[in-house]
């Protein structure tokens, strides 16, 4: 008797993804991160800096609360993802994820807006954190789900494009939509009304950026009778892959995992590097022209860098010398602390992690062990982009404090990510 075919939704893809396809998951995509990055670049520094009690620094307080959200963020993921792994919903294994993480993330952030103590504060970012972490899930495991191999690169490219611009709109949204988010100190009522419009116009633009990939695209069904039992002792052990097994995974986990903490501890303190190193006149306006710096030179490397490595069919490269220029990028903030020296760092950062952001993705999804827990194992992959959240405060917040301060962090941040770039060689089953 033969075996019955694979049901869409557990194959292989073959067919190329269309343009419409693309576009409306990328905007889902930076949605998302409009969420994610208006607080953490402008919001929640401010707000950290309003709200820390007496004898506190801002920066503990800051510290404590991304921390606290890291956390919240490395569990939800993979969790969201198993579960959407095993949803049989008429609209699809991934929509339903997308819809409710969406919708969960702009209450969350209105929650959050209206915060007037730290532990509301934390509990508010956490709440942030766990429901865009469950549409997040949802959207990169829709990549392998729907785009062949030789495709994952360009795909790639342009989610992270959308990350990025996610990203610079977000901070952007963050700077402008209050009108008033100045140096976040001593101003009282009118820093704290800039905040609230600030999360409101980002709640906002999350609900609409995911609406048109959730009302016009269909996502393949996963029939019922095709669904794993939903054992909570089964889905909590699959929340573990032996890198033993699959060294591959493991190498390339722990790539991605080096080279985020070493961009997390270059940008987390990047408000207050600029008002207390650089004594920037308007360091809230200085991180958005950083950003938009960063953007400009991402957005003409992703695409290409992605594009580039689906023709020559290789990954390991790229990701390399992405990660040697991300290097170089966190050192110049380490040895060459002046705002034209911000300014190059931005730019040289953008190119490298344009590059090193769609080819990642595209080397990841070649590793996977297998199609049914595609949305699982991606989410383990992420935990790698949450865990620096969590790591960073707790080396950065003592390296600035005790330890020598912004040029030592820097050095720090460097090291770090050249290490997580060189660790890309060990993996032997992409080239």
């Amino acid at each position: 008797m033969s075996r019955p075919a694979a049901p869409e939704a557990l194959r292989e893809p073959t067919e190329r993804a269309g343009r419409g396809w693309t576009a409306a998951l990328s905007l889902a995509n930076g949605a998302i991160w409009v969420g994610w990055y208006g607080p953490l670049q402008i919001l929640l520094a401010l707000q950290a800096a309003e709200l820390a009690p007496p004898g506190t620094a801002k920066e503990s307080v800051l510290a404590w609360v991304t921390g606290a959200g890291a956390v919240v963020s490395m569990v939800s993921n993979p969790l969201f993802g198993a579960l959407s792994d095993r949803t049989a919903s008429r609209f699809g294994r991934r929509t339903p994820w997308i819809l409710a993480g969406a919708l969960g993330g702009a209450g969350a952030l209105v929650l959050l807006a209206g915060a007037d103590t730290v532990p509301g504060m934390a509990l508010g970012w956490c709440l942030v954190q766990l429901t865009l972490n469950a549409a997040f899930a949802a959207v990169t495991a829709a990549v392998p789900d729907r785009v062949p191999q030789r495709q994952r690169g360009a795909v790639g490219g342009w989610v992270g494009a959308a990350q990025i611009l996610g990203v610079v709109a977000g901070t952007g949204l963050a700077t402008v939509a209050g009108g008033a988010v100045g140096d976040g100190a001593g101003t009282g009522g009118v820093v704290a009304g800039g905040v609230v419009a600030g999360y409101l116009a980002c709640a906002g633009f999350v609900v609409l950026g995911a609406a048109p990939y959730v009302l016009l695209h269909r996502d393949p069904v996963l029939p019922a009778d095709r669904r794993p039992a939903l054992r909570l002792r089964a889905l909590l052990a699959g929340l573990w892959i032996s890198p033993r097994r699959h060294p591959d995974l493991g190498w390339a986990w722990l790539t991605r995992f080096l080279i985020n903490l070493g961009n997390a501890l270059a940008l987390l303190y990047l408000l207050y590097y600029l008002r207390d190193v650089l004594h920037h006149p308007d360091p809230g306006g200085g991180v958005l022209m950083l950003t938009a710096v960063n953007a400009v030179t991402l957005l003409g490397t992703v695409v290409v860098g992605g594009w580039w490595s689906d023709r020559v069919g290789r990954r390991q490269p790229f990701v390399l010398w992405a990660g040697v220029l991300m290097t170089v990028a966190t050192g110049l903030l380490a040895g060459w602390q002046t705002w034209p020296g911000a300014l190059c760092a931005a730019a040289l950062l953008g190119v490298g992690f344009g590059v090193f952001t769609s080819v990642d993705f595209a080397l990841m999804t070649e590793v996977l062990p297998a199609a049914a827990d595609r949305g699982k194992d991606l989410g383990l992959i992420n935990i790698a982009n949450a865990l620096p959240q969590v790591a960073a405060p707790v080396l950065a917040a003592p390296i600035v404090q005790h330890l020598g301060g912004y040029r030592v962090l820097y050095g720090v941040a460097a090291a770090v990510g050249l290490v997580g770039a060189l660790l890309v060689r060990r993996i032997r089953g992409v080239a």
